[in-house]
């Protein structure tokens, strides 16, 4: 897939899945549960109070894809949505007006059923106006400064949000600085490692080349003006960020100077959630519920 539109064209081909969304009663996400039930790409059990629910379109929340579920307060939204993702009532969960750490607490106790042992991570997917293809950056959200460990399994569960859309065998690029190992700079030996463990064949399903910095991981010229010797550098779909500073940043400036699309999903659960911002778009927020129905 090249583009959010094939995204959507191939959700709304498959079974419609079931998101249920802790604390729904919110214009953009209402927008894109909207959007989302009139292209048929998925059903939906809304959280949230009684009072919250008053301030929405009661056309919408008449739809026959949607069920409202009163609570009586936010903190009991949040609570009942993640215990219906995790008992297998829902196949996603998605964050409507509640911060993250709040619905993050819930998802991490033992008792909800969603805890799998893996690491969970943020992967967000980009369409940009003039790119030949979908960019994925991870981890831009969960995991501040992860460790080597932790880094193998966020480029696991990026990759495999990858073949979900369609790459078979994507390309990841662990970022640092240089391009060179340089022992002063942790984001370059960790790089260089897991680039040996997919070489020892620990990491499948991709192929792994770092250290790379940003331009000679995207840009073919760039890697070739720098004399790096490699057949996948410039080609990347997977950047693998060294730390949340780096990825925040890097996934903000694509959106307010890329122009970029955005989705994005946390992978690593027992079901996938749709985090995104607050501030995130209407559009944003139904290209994510399209990434999480695959």
């Amino acid at each position: 897939m090249k583009s959010f539109a094939e995204l959507l064209n191939r959700s709304t081909s498959q079974q419609k899945k079931t998101v249920a969304i802790a604390c729904a009663a919110d214009a953009e996400v209402m927008e894109a549960v909207s959007k989302a039930v009139e292209l048929k790409l998925a059903k939906f059990v809304l959280y949230d109070t009684e009072q919250n629910f008053q301030a929405i379109s009661q056309d919408i929340l008449s739809h026959p894809d949607i069920e409202l579920r009163y609570t009586p307060t936010a903190a009991q939204a949040v609570k009942q949505a993640v215990q219906s993702a995790g008992s297998g009532e829902a196949d996603a969960l998605m964050k409507g007006h509640v911060d993250t750490a709040t619905l993050l607490r819930e998802v991490l106790r033992d008792e909800n059923g969603l805890k799998t042992g893996k690491t969970i991570s943020h992967v967000a997917v980009f369409e940009f106006p003039e790119f030949d293809r979908l960019l994925f950056v991870t981890d831009a959200a969960m995991n501040i400064a992860p460790d080597l460990k932790q880094k193998k399994d966020i480029l696991v569960n990026a990759v495999a949000v990858a073949h979900r859309v369609g790459l078979a065998n994507p390309v990841v690029a662990p970022l640092s600085a240089v391009e060179v190992v340089n022992p002063a700079m942790p984001s370059s030996t960790d790089a260089a490692l897991l680039t040996m463990m997919y070489q020892r064949g620990q990491i499948k399903g991709c192929v792994v080349d770092g250290p790379l910095a940003f331009d000679n991981a995207i840009s073919v010229a760039s890697a070739k003006a720098k004399g790096i010797s490699s057949e996948t550098a410039g080609y990347a779909d997977i950047l693998l960020v060294p730390n949340i500073e780096s990825g925040n940043v890097l996934y903000k400036s694509f959106m307010y100077f890329g122009r970029a699309k955005v989705g994005a999903v946390i992978e690593g659960a027992k079901v996938p959630i749709i985090l995104t911002s607050r501030a995130d778009s209407a559009e944003s927020k139904l290209y994510s519920i399209a990434l999480a129905s695959i």
